[in-house]
């Protein structure tokens, strides 16, 4: 079941190839904007890197969050949802997946592209990769219970901001404080520990209350 959700989005997805590259052109903007504005001086893009970088990142997330369940409200999928016999916190599980394969995943393909703009070296770099892989499918998951209370909103996107944005702070915290430790050559074993421990307590309890919350937020 999680298998055929994850292709119905994924086709779905990649038939609106806007959906993909917007937020994806968007993140590209932001990191090139600030090499062309504060000039390419390697100790100053360095040191500013991690906020740049995950700045971007979780703006472009958020950016791509309001998709999740729209279209399937608007046309009446996410009724027909509620009613299989699945447990619909696998179905949401199934559509986050689906969500971080097409917004999450480009952004780390993209990591060695960001560190030369930004003359990161390789450390560096590789914990750009690493907090990116860790930290973006927790901003999906809990951007998703966000989505989930307001999709039945006529402009809900305002207060998805303001609802998902102060949960993303540690990850933006946590994330920033290992790209920073890894480029002053100190060990970055503990943040990503920690972001791991966001990923999985994320990835277990959202799915539930997202599933409770589209409950609500439909009927």
């Amino acid at each position: 079941m999680l298998i055929n959700i994850l292709r119905r989005e994924l086709k779905i997805a990649f038939r609106n190839s806007a959906e993909i590259i917007n937020p994806l052109w968007f993140f590209i903007i932001v990191i090139t904007l600030f090499p062309l504005g504060l000039g390419p001086e390697p100790q100053l893009l360095a040191r500013i890197a991690p906020g740049i970088v995950w700045v971007a990142a979780l703006l472009a997330s958020l950016l791509s969050l309001e998709r999740l369940f729209r279209d399937d409200y608007l046309d009446g999928t996410l009724e027909q949802l509620l009613l299989l016999p699945s447990p619909l916190s696998l179905t949401v599980l199934g559509k986050v997946c689906a969500h971080w394969v097409v917004t999450g995943l480009p952004l780390l393909i993209l990591s060695p592209v960001i560190a030369l703009l930004l003359s990161l070296d390789f450390v560096t770099w590789k914990a750009v990769a690493l907090t990116l892989l860790l930290g973006t499918p927790t901003l999906s998951f809990i951007g998703a219970v966000g989505v989930a209370l307001t999709v039945g909103l006529r402009k809900g996107g305002v207060l998805l901001s303001l609802l998902v944005l102060p949960l993303y702070i540690p990850v933006l915290i946590f994330a920033t404080g290992a790209i920073d430790a890894a480029s002053m050559g100190m060990p970055i074993g503990g943040y990503l520990a920690i972001l791991g421990a966001m990923l999985v307590a994320s990835a277990t309890l959202t799915p539930f209350a997202t599933a409770a919350a589209l409950r609500v937020t439909v009927h």
